[in-house]
């Protein structure tokens, strides 16, 4: 019946506005077009002070102690080029993020024993395990596409990587 179908298509457009969004926390300001680091703690510092740097009262060594804490559990470099270093802080009030793009690569431990070249870094609150994860899991699909990940590498600018991100993003 058309109650069905109206209700079917209101609960598909809520799920819908439940997704976390790359875009929720990523913008121009917080990518990097090319990490100037080629070593993992560097680079992880790098990171760590431009996300500190856009999202006061963030201070860079809380971002870049959690960091560094998530990598001596295993490594947050994934294959194919990708890493995901995450994780929590007390006093953040939602998930914040920064991408970076090596186009050099940087030796981070991957599984895959490759350079990483793209990073996505992530800092949840403390209290949204849900957040966080759907963030990971949001981050982990769209870079699974060989063609998105040639898309990044391909940038320039950090706003031509924040289109491509965004229209990405918006595919799903």
């Amino acid at each position: 019946t058309a109650d069905q179908e109206t209700k079917g298509k209101n609960q598909a457009q809520a799920k819908k506005a439940q997704r976390v969004k790359i875009t929720d926390f990523l913008n121009v300001q917080t990518i990097i077009p090319a990490l100037g680091s080629r070593e993992k703690n560097a680079a992880l510092e790098e990171m760590a002070d431009w996300l500190a740097a856009h999202h006061p009262p963030l201070k860079k060594k809380s971002v870049l102690d959690v960091l560094l804490d998530r990598e001596k559990i295993s490594t947050t470099a994934i294959g194919e080029g990708v890493a995901i270093p995450h994780g929590k802080l007390p006093g953040v009030e939602r998930v914040l993020g920064v991408f970076a793009r090596s186009p050099e690569g940087v030796d981070f431990a991957s599984l895959d024993g490759a350079p990483t070249h793209l990073f996505f870094v992530l800092i949840a609150p403390e209290n949204a395990a849900a957040d966080h994860l759907k963030a990971l899991a949001r981050i982990s699909r769209l870079l699974k596409d060989e063609e998105f990940r040639r898309r990044l590498m391909a940038g320039q600018s950090s706003q031509e990587l924040y289109k491509i991100i965004s229209e990405e993003d918006d595919k799903f």
